[in-house]
C-alpha cells in the first residue's frame, strides 16, 4: 500500500510541475500583398510590412509599422490614404501611431491613375532615430494591399 501511495504522490508531483504547457494562439492572417509589401493581422493588431528604398547598414530592407484596430483604424488608414490621392493639390499627410510617425508622401502625375504615395516612417523612440521610405504605390496597389 505504501508503494501505491508513493507512486501516486510521485505521479501527481510530475503532473503538477510539467515543463510543457499549451498556450492559446491567435491565428495570423496575411492580408493583401503587393510585391514584397504586405499587411498581416494578428488578433486586433495590424502590421504593415513594406520594402524600404533607402540603403542602410541594417541588412534587411523590409520594414514595418504596427497599430491596433481600436476605432476601426484599419479602415480609417485606408480611407485617409485613398482620400489623399484625390486632394488638390496633393499634399503630405502626417499620422501618429503608438510607436511611429508616418508621413504619406504623394507625388502627382498628369494622369490621375499614376499618382503615387510613399510611407515615410520614423520611430518615436529617441534612442532609435531610424526612418525609412517605402517604394511608391499607385492607387490600385493600395487597393490590393488593403484587400479592397
Amino acid at each position: 500500500m505504501k508503494r501505491i501511495i508513493t507512486v501516486a504522490i510521485l505521479f501527481f508531483s510530475f503532473a503538477s510541475f510539467a515543463q510543457i504547457k499549451v498556450i492559446e494562439t491567435v491565428p495570423v492572417e496575411k492580408l493583401g500583398k503587393v510585391n514584397n509589401n504586405y499587411i498581416q493581422k494578428i488578433g486586433d493588431e495590424y502590421t504593415v510590412y513594406y520594402t524600404s528604398i533607402q540603403n542602410d547598414d541594417e541588412g534587411s530592407s523590409l520594414r514595418k509599422f504596427t497599430f491596433k484596430n481600436v476605432n476601426n483604424d484599419y479602415a480609417s488608414l485606408y480611407n485617409i490614404i485613398m482620400n489623399g490621392f484625390t486632394a488638390n493639390p496633393l499634399y503630405d499627410i502626417k499620422l501618429e501611431l503608438p510607436n511611429n510617425y508616418i508621413w504619406l508622401h504623394y507625388t502627382g502625375s498628369v494622369i490621375p491613375e499614376k499618382a503615387t504615395v510613399q510611407f515615410m516612417v520614423s520611430s518615436k523612440e529617441a534612442t532609435a532615430a531610424t526612418s525609412s521610405v517605402s517604394e511608391p504605390f499607385v492607387k490600385d496597389q493600395i487597393n490590393k494591399l488593403f484587400q479592397k
